[in-house]
């Protein structure tokens, strides 16, 4: 039996309101588990919103600060007694939270602080060893139950995150469409396909204005379209497409710059660098009409386009090149995918970034 599942959401300055409607069917004790900071922006508005339902919280735990294997085994024990696990933070937070309610059988929800990637709609894991380098990547076909997305919060986050976001939502149309291309997708791939437009137009329509307002801690409709298109439409492409079709050359260059000490020390963001992989691959692919107009939106942004931006310097290469292809990333791709190809297309950028400063 092949089964697909799809997460609820709500979304809005009044989101958390919903959370005692949707989750008593699932359990009474609940384990609140997230960042530091993500915690402090969301905990108490959650505890408001539960004071009058029959959920009882047994702890608030942080993740541990990576999404990693020994974090995981060291938030078991406190979360033995919880009917279900409430996500709180980013991407690795979420995930941390995911994998673990995966391996232990609990439902879960998602309270994404930040609009940085789409791990809270996905059933996707991704797993870092503890120095923050790529482990393995963890398969479920159990995304979250439902997705909570106060707007509000994620206004009043750093919009470095919704930046660096919006890089990685546009990955998801530029790598499904580049990696299904010659074949002939099922259903649901064909589906997920076809929705990925929906990661990277409104974010090129929308994003320079959702920048702004974030800057200046508005929710505006320009806003919410973003953060719907980063944590909604890039989590049902996620979750509609096989991995085969989901990741990419993009995600692989990311991959290969986790090994770089100066990318991982400076605090680049993993959206960030992936925005930067889809200028190199679209680079490599020839495609160069739509490299142009993804150049000047990342410019008017401030989103990578050159090594420097990341830290990174061609010496690395060789090191990226490799790391990049240690994974499944393009192992489905239109044409083969070797190293120099990704060093190749790297210079080839960065020549294209100096021609035009």
């Amino acid at each position: 039996m092949d089964k697909s599942l799809f997460p609820n959401y709500t979304i809005g300055p009044d989101a958390y309101e919903d959370i005692k409607h949707v989750c008593p069917t699932y359990g009474k004790k609940v384990a609140i588990i997230g960042g530091k900071r993500a915690l402090d922006a969301a905990k108490d508005k959650i505890l408001k919103s539960i004071e009058d339902s029959s959920l009882e919280v047994i702890g608030v735990f942080w993740y541990g600060g990576e999404c990693s294997v020994e974090n995981m085994d060291m938030l078991r024990p406190q979360i033995a007694e919880a009917d279900m696990i409430f996500a709180v933070g980013g991407g690795k937070a979420i995930d941390t939270c995911k994998v673990l309610a995966h391996s232990t059988n609990r439902p879960f929800f998602t309270f994404p602080t930040i609009a940085s990637t789409c791990a809270s709609c996905t059933s996707l894991g991704i797993v870092y060893h503890p120095d923050g380098s790529l482990r393995e990547y963890s398969f479920s076909k159990v995304p979250p139950n439902h997705i909570f997305i106060d707007t509000e919060i994620i206004a009043n986050a750093p919009d470095t995150y919704l930046w660096a976001g919006m890089g990685d939502t546009m990955a998801k149309h530029y790598e499904c469409t580049t990696s299904s291309r010659g074949h002939i997708p099922a259903h649901s791939d064909a589906m997920g396909i076809a929705l990925s437009s929906m990661c990277a137009d409104p974010i090129i329509r929308w994003g320079k204005q959702a920048m702004d307002d974030c800057k200046a801690h508005r929710v505006t409709k320009e806003f919410t379209e973003v953060v719907l298109g980063i944590i909604i439409s890039t989590g049902f492409v996620s979750n509609f497409v096989q991995v085969d079709y989901t990741t990419g050359l993009a995600h692989a260059i990311y991959n290969g710059f986790t090994v770089i000490p100066s990318v991982e020390h400076n605090g680049h963001l993993h959206g960030e660098v992936v925005s930067y992989g889809i200028l190199v691959l679209l680079t490599v692919d020839k495609k160069f009409e739509e490299r142009d107009k993804l150049f000047q939106f990342s410019r008017s942004i401030g989103l990578p386009t050159c090594l420097a931006d990341i830290d990174a310097t061609p010496d690395d290469l060789p090191i990226v090149a490799k790391k990049a292809l240690a994974g499944i990333d393009v192992r489905v791709w239109p044409y083969p995918v070797d190293e120099q190809l990704i060093i190749d297309g790297i210079m080839e950028m960065e020549e294209y970034t100096k021609a035009h400063a």
